[in-house]
């Protein structure tokens, strides 16, 4: 059986003082799936995702690629980070450079491509991101979704395999939400493994192939997105609510519908029968 391209055992973290973040925390990166990490805020998920690139050294426990534990010398983390990108929730945090292109260029041009070759990547990156109009952009400049698709697209430019998303739509209003997971989709379709945190159940439900209830450092459960988020017992020890779109689908006949439009359409033909 092949190994998953990320995954991590037994993860236990400590910050300074004593305060322990992770806690024995078992997790499974699937290739090609979209993985949400659900779970309340202060409950460690932002913790856990900085492990998953190498930012943060684990006190016990092991990340592991492809079956391997990884490493930590400067060799390692760069081909690690060449796998696995981390995008953070403030995207301030990731933009330093003075225009947009300049600052989705950082990344190719660190892992020693040639100048016409980092182009290409961010024009690509661009491209996918549906921001090329904004290359010659000053990044003080930008709101805050073109931000987030900014740092997206940095990091993309690096082509990983798996993309890490911390909180991808917090702040956001619902029009930037619908063009950020729009972008998403389409980098999910050509073959990129998403993994991103939240503490929206309506949005773990509606996009994940799989989820992952985390609380108090540690993962509850993980499994298939609607068994995990129908375990209404597991949710209630997470502090969450089941998901609305649920609720309303397990009243209808048939299999569980996973988006707003289908559930609305059956219920609209369900009145309709009964008129």
């Amino acid at each position: 059986m092949t190994a998953p391209p990320l995954a991590v055992r037994g993860l236990e973290y400590t910050y300074p003082g004593g305060i322990a973040a992770l806690r024995d925390l078992d997790l499974t990166v699937e290739r090609g799936r979209k993985l949400v990490i659900l779970g309340p805020n202060g409950s460690g998920k932002t913790t856990l995702l900085l492990h998953l690139n190498g930012t943060f050294r684990p006190t016990r426990g092991e990340v592991l690629l492809d079956g391997c534990p990884a490493g930590y010398d400067r060799h390692a983390l760069n081909q690690w980070r060449r796998r696995v990108g981390l995008v953070l929730q403030e995207p301030d945090d990731q933009l330093f450079a003075a225009t947009v292109g300049q600052d989705v260029s950082f990344g190719p041009l660190n892992l020693g491509l040639t100048a016409l070759e980092t182009r290409e990547r961010v024009g690509e990156a661009l491209a996918a991101l549906r921001i090329a109009d904004l290359a010659d952009r000053a990044t003080h400049t930008l709101s805050f979704g073109q931000k987030k698709r900014v740092a997206i697209a940095g990091i993309l430019a690096m082509r990983p395999e798996i993309l890490v998303l911390d909180e991808p739509t917090a702040g956001l209003d619902p029009h930037g939400v619908v063009h950020l997971l729009n972008a998403l989709q389409r980098l999910h379709d050509a073959g990129t493994t998403l993994v991103f945190s939240t503490h929206d159940v309506e949005l773990a439900y509606a996009w994940a192939d799989q989820a992952a209830i985390f609380q108090d450092g540690t993962v509850l459960r993980q499994g298939e997105t609607t068994a995990v988020l129908a375990d209404r017992e597991l949710l209630q020890r997470a502090r969450l609510r089941p998901p609305l779109l649920l609720e309303l689908t397990q009243l209808l006949p048939g299999p569980l519908l996973r988006s707003r439009e289908a559930v609305l359409a059956q219920l609209q033909e369900r009145l309709r029968v009964n008129q």
